[in-house]
């Protein structure tokens, strides 16, 4: 066995003496692991946050809206052979829709909903996952279907098969004598809870016919939803998109619309390199802290075994060695924790958020191997270059020296 490997050992596991060291060992493991965990979990919900919030937006908004400057698109069927021409390469799912806010009301209340219409036989869009309650039909040969949020639906105390009635404006005018709004009953055929109260409060579904009916649009739409399959350039594209399509069209991509949010997801990351900085020099002073204490303890053991022949390079192994097996046995524990803790609040949920503030009812991880080795290979490099100022103090010290600790 080799010799810096055996006296390591000893110092650490000796449990005769140096029981003091052997405590502010603990200490030591204890600060790296609870740093380490830290910022684990901290980069886990931070990516939580960003993939979250990404994926809901595009369930309900895709990666490039195309509207309009005015209320409508007309002709929609000849643009949409175009936008599947320009898009071919990146593997597009392209969805008309028309969209008017109205009034819905039930037995007990009203509320004002964004009342979306989408085809019946189009590809199922990414919120059909959201479902809690009902099923996804936009299509009743009996009744006219709607899908509601959650919200709205507590709000206005629905179930699945309750009748709602909804007010549109015609023609996007003040009621009046000659203008008269279009009433018609809906029945809810489906709940959705997306955990995001801008969706989940606002947003309800049916048929495109029953939008463009209720409203008196005829056979337009307000406009598209465009889905990619390669997203790398969803920047050039929506530039691309407003150079060839004209007015009215009105081209933006998903980062253009929902600005807000992925600023502020962006500021939430700026205090990201003050915390791991914070850890790294906890987690230095730990290491350098704990070593000093063995090196002070055991000055008259480094004087003996400089006596008997042991180099300096050797007694830096030692102390070395000693603040390695720290510094690992703190990573690892911290791993260990920050698995535990994300396992823990993705089970059960323990910690809750009010949507309304942070879109989103539940505090979202996002578990990656990458942040894992990520932190715990920084932590470990830099325990490594901490450890190196006591190893190098003790391999200074002379036998003649030693003997004043005897």
């Amino acid at each position: 066995m080799n010799l810096s490997w055996f006296i390591s050992k000893k110092y650490i596991f000796s449990k005769k003496d140096s029981r003091f060291i052997n405590f502010i060992s603990v200490i030591s493991v204890t600060g790296i692991s609870l740093g380490v965990a830290t910022l684990i979990i901290a980069l886990s919900v931070l990516n939580g946050f960003e993939k979250t919030l990404t994926d809901k937006i595009i369930d309900f908004d895709s990666h490039i809206k195309i509207t309009s400057f005015r209320s409508i698109l007309p002709d929609y069927k000849s643009t949409l052979p175009l936008l599947e021409n320009y898009l071919a390469k990146f593997d597009p799912t392209i969805l008309p829709f028309a969209s008017k806010l109205a009034i819905i009301s039930s037995k007990k209340s009203k509320e004002g909903i964004n009342l979306i219409g989408i085809k019946s036989d189009s590809p199922k869009p990414g919120f059909i996952r959201d479902i809690i309650k009902g099923n996804f039909i936009l299509e009743d040969p009996l009744s006219l279907p709607i899908i509601v949020g959650k919200k709205l639906a507590d709000k206005l105390f629905l179930n699945i098969g309750d009748d709602v009635i909804i007010f549109a404006l015609k023609n996007d005018r003040i009621p009046s004598a000659d203008n008269l709004p279009n009433i018609e009953k809906f029945k809810v055929t489906g709940i959705f809870e997306s955990g995001m109260a801008e969706y989940d409060d606002l947003y309800a579904y049916t048929n495109l016919n029953n939008v463009q009916q209720l409203f008196g649009i005829g056979d337009n739409i307000t406009g598209y939803n465009i889905k990619l399959g390669n997203t790398t350039k969803i920047d050039s594209l929506t530039r691309f998109l407003s150079k060839k399509l004209r007015y009215p069209h009105f081209v933006r991509s998903i980062y253009q619309i929902h600005r807000n949010i992925f600023t502020w997801i962006e500021l939430q990351k700026k205090p990201i390199p003050i915390m791991l900085g914070l850890i790294i020099i906890v987690a230095v002073f730990n290491i350098i802290g704990t070593l000093l204490m063995v090196v002070l303890e055991k000055t008259n053991s480094i004087g003996v075994l400089k006596s008997l022949g042991a180099k300096g390079n050797q007694i830096i192994s030692i102390f070395l060695i000693q603040g390695i097996m720290l510094a690992i046995a703190g990573i690892i524990l911290g791993n260990m924790l920050a698995a535990l803790l994300m396992g823990i609040q993705l089970k059960f949920d323990i910690i809750t958020l009010p949507s309304s503030v942070y879109f989103m009812s539940k505090v979202p991880i996002f578990m990656t191997v990458e942040i894992f080795l990520l932190v715990s290979s920084v932590t470990f490099l830099l325990c490594i270059i901490a450890a190196i100022i006591p190893s190098y103090v003790a391999s200074k010290i002379r036998p003649v020296d030693s003997l004043r600790f005897s």
